[in-house]
């Protein structure tokens, strides 16, 4: 009988997936990093600095995962192709990849030798499965032409079918067990459902609106806020667990917990956020309705030492930032968040705590999961994306968007409604121009601003004859400064230039 490849294939991908999906039950079982997650950040964490930067504005996280599964399917094919004619191989291959898988977990943040575990056990159910497979297979193989289709071929077949079945059994319940021991996620579910905090629900100021249609929404719902992170699997983090460590360049350590943090004098604002990869007219910009504790207090209470300029966070996943000392202490509503919108953190925003600071991009303040502050120096750190040419202090540029119409659209002409929203946080706008094909900049009529910390929204009515038209929105801040024509790109430290949408008037 010819030995086909196509079943060596399909044997060496079943059992590779089979591993991996018995390492994928075991780390969600001790909630732990599972090994494609581990190399798919270390991926990130080791590549140049271009592709990484490439990566965050052409959305890399949602390719990075499916991208290694599809090079271990080839690799897997492979390592099942050269099985059949030298066992060695299987052993060898697959050890190759677990030793990946192993050194990548390893590299995570609080990674212990007890992590490799999952990454050996998947070993072994992947050299096993090909064993029990390749011995079957080769088994049916064996047979020559004569004997195919006869009695004894369809018991080998049949015997090959059903360890075929098995394995994919194993794999299967190995895939839903690792769904169903994902419980950390469902405790901490209900862990926010059973909090109570000392926070009190949204409610949108009067007069901050415009009321035209197709412009965002002033308050941004939670599902709706943007969500930018170098995470590829989101810290399940319960707030009972939780504690962050001050230390550093201060006269005394303090380590806090999360009822500590809640029974410390409380802080509500509005603050909107907006990542530094914002393009002119992008929509990674969201205002919420923040609560939690002042960050500048604690500071003080451990005592900030002389020639301190900077704080680097770090999150429970190992992520860092430097952010700069002043803007912490200048009286500004620099927070550690424990609600948004007046619910409890959503996980992918940072459950249980995380950092808030106006006026500055979130790379080098919006810390998620934020589990330790270090008080130093610029020049004694070297934070996440400072490493990949971002600049280092970060401050939040001016900026405004026209939002209605909308690029492409098709208006009556006459009376048309243009409107859209600015911002620049701390500061705050105090003048919003518009121009029409062109011509001379006029004013529109800005909601209120319900403080500095806070976009504002915008609105003009302009004449409009039938035809092609183009309008362009600069800002003009509280301290008189006009955003500049001059467009860049936002590395490395965001975005400038006029927003300008065309449209057609019919």
């Amino acid at each position: 009988m010819k030995r086909s490849a196509v079943g060596w294939w399909f044997a060496g991908v079943l059992a590779g997936f089979t591993g991996l999906a018995v390492n994928y039950a075991l780390t969600e079982w001790f909630n732990q990093p599972g090994a494609v997650i581990a190399v798919a950040d270390f991926v990130r964490d080791h590549s140049p600095a271009g592709i990484v930067n490439w990566a965050r504005e052409n959305s890399g996280k949602k390719i990075t995962v499916p991208a290694i599964l599809l090079i271990l399917v080839l690799v897997f094919a492979l390592i099942g192709r050269l099985a059949r004619d030298r066992w060695w191989v299987a052993v060898a291959g697959y050890g190759a990849v677990g030793v990946l898988g192993g050194a990548a977990v390893l590299t995570t943040n609080g990674a212990t030798v007890a992590r490799l575990v999952p990454v050996a056990v998947g070993y072994v159910a992947m050299v096993g499965a090909l064993s029990l497979l390749g011995e079957r297979l080769g088994r049916l193989q064996a047979l020559d032409d004569q004997q195919v289709f006869g009695e004894l071929w369809r018991g080998r077949r049949r015997d090959f079918l059903v360890v075929v079945g098995a394995v994919f059994g194993v794999a299967g319940i190995s895939g839903i067990a690792g769904r169903v021991l994902g419980g950390d996620v469902r405790k901490q579910k209900e862990e926010q459902k059973s909090l109570r905090l000392p926070v009190t629900a949204p409610v949108v100021p009067s007069g901050v609106r415009v009321d035209v249609d197709g412009v965002q929404p002033w308050m941004t719902p939670a599902d709706e806020f943007y969500l930018i992170d170098t995470a590829f699997s989101r810290p399940v983090v319960l707030a009972e667990d939780w504690s962050l460590r001050i230390h550093g360049m201060v006269d005394r350590e303090i380590v806090i917990d999360y009822n500590d943090l809640i029974a410390r004098d409380g802080v509500e604002a509005w603050i909107t956020l907006n990542c530094v990869s914002n393009e002119v007219g992008g929509d990674l910009i969201g205002n919420a309705w923040w609560s939690g504790t002042l960050l500048a207090p604690l500071l003080r209470e451990a005592g900030i030492q002389d020639g301190a300029d900077a704080v680097l966070q770090t999150s429970d996943d190992g992520w860092t930032c430097g952010t700069p000392l002043t803007e912490i202490m200048d009286g500004r509503q620099a927070m550690l968040a424990v609600a948004m919108n007046g619910e409890p953190l959503p996980r992918d925003h940072g459950y249980p705590v995380r950092t808030i600071i106006p006026g500055l991009y979130g790379y080098v303040s919006g810390t998620k999961w934020v589990v330790d502050m270090e008080v130093t120096t610029f020049d004694q750190i070297d934070a996440y994306w400072t490493q990949r040419g971002w600049g280092e202090l970060g401050p939040v540029k001016i900026a405004s968007k026209v939002e209605v119409p909308s690029s492409g659209d098709e208006v009556s002409a006459g009376e048309v409604v243009v409107a859209g929203t600015a911002w620049i946080q701390h500061t705050g706008i105090s003048a919003v121009d518009i121009q029409v094909d062109g011509g001379p900049w006029t004013s529109t009529d800005l909601g209120r601003a319900a403080s500095t910390d806070t976009w504002v929204q915008w609105k003009a009515t302009v004449e409009l004859e039938a035809g092609d038209h183009t309008v362009t929105v600069r800002a003009t801040d509280a301290q008189g400064n006009v955003q500049t024509s001059v467009r860049a790109d936002v590395l490395p430290d965001g975005a400038t230039g006029w927003h300008s949408v065309d449209f057609t008037a019919t």
